[in-house]
């Protein structure tokens, strides 16, 4: 059985969790042309190696992102989402560019 550590809820079965996709910090509303709305929700690098992604705790709704090697599916880290500026101020893990997202912008659900 495969354990992921919730921020919220502490370590728990990966099946009572939801993956939300790559995590890339959305475009500024007030500014943002209709082509970069539409890289940011359908284009998706879907890189090998270090992710950080969203993933959602189902029965609390609790978004939070963790950090996952693709190529081994091991998790690193998991963090709130308030604590990914605090990585690098870009969002980038450890000297890796932002990934694509779900569109949620941070939300974690409360």
């Amino acid at each position: 059985m495969k354990i992921l550590d919730c921020p919220l809820n502490g370590p728990r079965n990966i099946a009572e969790f939801t993956y939300g996709g790559e995590y890339r910090a959305p475009p500024d509303p007030n500014s943002a042309s209709d082509r970069e709305w539409a890289e940011y929700v359908f284009f998706h690098e879907n890189r090998d190696g270090k992710v950080l992604e969203w993933w959602c705790h189902t029965a609390s709704a609790f978004w939070f992102l963790v950090e996952r090697d693709t190529r081994t599916d091991e998790i690193l880290r998991v963090m709130r989402a308030e604590d990914v500026n605090a990585i690098d101020g870009t969002g980038a893990v450890d000297g890796v560019a932002e990934n694509d997202g779900p569109g949620r912008g941070g939300e974690t659900g409360q």
